[in-house]
């Protein structure tokens, strides 16, 4: 009969609806297409290939993210660095003057106390690893920063400055220089990690910046990482330049200063090595502030990147919640009319239909 083949027509459509009203629910509530991964099948293998490139960005971000943070850390202990090499090279040096033996005992000191502060600058840590210390972060790279005007470095540095007189201002520096390059045991102010192979030549601390690239930005207390240190009373390395030119002021005494000529020769010297010093840490803070510069502009263009894939994801995983609310509406006002048409059709007797 017709009513009933209508009925069942009806029920049917019915059933349908309750389904679609369960699965507008569920995707309103949660926002996604689909509860299971298969359920957004064909598109399963690029939403996949999307959510794991989303992860990669995810992780180079992190790993980007720490290495900043160090940067930073290192940043602020180069421009202490800098602001003592500065100091005594500009200031104290400069007043270094044979005829007033009380500034050159009072510059001894202020030399030995600055010792100590570089050698406790240099063992910063950043996150439970020495910022200078390469990949030895059990380990200070220098073992005793307290004891440097007592070290071997300052000792020898000393005992040749105790020899200056004779017109020797010029060898005696060539000495106290070759001292400071040393990375013998008992010279040395260095760890021994820092000091000797692999610590002494392995490459700076780098980090990933995407698929088969990587930035370095890590810096050694010994050696220079990016700066050139040019000049001939430079050892090489800030670091060096900079303990050495301490320890030679720390060194000098009433003694020295009565050498007048040859006094004056030497705390020329000595000044140039630390403007050295100066203009090292100056370049290697130029450099590290361009790493930093690079790293900001990899994190915001994969951050960037990252958004785009997430859009892309988003159209195959998730449901545009306005056109789904809008579809919920609608099929349960649907549904409803359903209801009651299914409630008319099954009130009809054979009697009220045969009329």
């Amino acid at each position: 009969m017709p009513g009933v083949d209508l009925l069942g027509s009806l029920t049917s459509d019915t059933a349908a609806l309750r389904l679609k009203l369960q699965a507008l629910t569920r995707q309103t509530a949660s926002g996604k297409r689909a509860e299971v991964a298969g359920d957004i099948a064909p598109q399963l293998p690029r939403a996949q290939n999307l959510s794991s490139a989303i992860a990669r960005l995810g992780s180079y971000d992190s790993v980007i993210g720490q290495a900043q943070g160090q940067a930073q850390a290192t940043q602020t202990v180069l421009k202490q660095l800098q602001t003592i090499a500065t100091r005594f090279s500009d200031t104290v040096a400069l007043q270094l003057d044979p005829n007033n033996p009380e500034a050159v005992s009072f510059a001894a000191s202020q030399a030995r106390d600055a010792m100590v502060q570089v050698g406790q600058l240099l063992n910063t840590q950043f996150q439970g690893s020495y910022l200078f210390g390469g990949s030895d972060s059990a380990n200070p790279p220098i073992p005793d920063p307290e004891g440097l005007p007592g070290s071997g470095l300052a000792t020898q540095i000393a005992a040749a400055i105790g020899t200056l007189g004779g017109g020797n201002a010029v060898a005696i520096a060539a000495t106290t220089k070759g001292i400071a390059q040393s990375d013998t045991a008992g010279t040395t102010p260095f760890s021994a990690f820092v000091s000797t192979a692999p610590g002494l030549t392995e490459p700076r601390q780098a980090v990933p910046s995407g698929d088969g690239q990587s930035v370095p930005f890590g810096l050694f207390a010994n050696r220079n990482a990016a700066a050139v240190s040019a000049g001939p009373e430079t050892t090489g390395a800030w670091a060096r330049d900079l303990l050495r030119g301490l320890a030679s002021i720390a060194a000098l005494t009433p003694a020295q200063a009565a050498q007048t000529q040859d006094f004056t020769a030497l705390a020329g010297l000595i000044r140039e090595g630390l403007k050295s010093a100066r203009n090292g840490l100056a370049d290697e803070a130029g450099a590290l502030g361009l790493t930093e510069s690079r790293l900001s502009a990899t994190r915001e263009r994969q951050s960037a990147v990252a958004d785009a894939l997430k859009a892309q994801l988003a159209d195959i995983t998730e449901v545009d919640m306005a056109a789904t609310l809008a579809a919920l509406q609608q099929t349960q006002s649907t549904l409803q009319a359903s209801y009651t048409a299914a409630g008319r059709l099954s009130g009809l007797n054979l009697a009220a239909y045969l009329r």
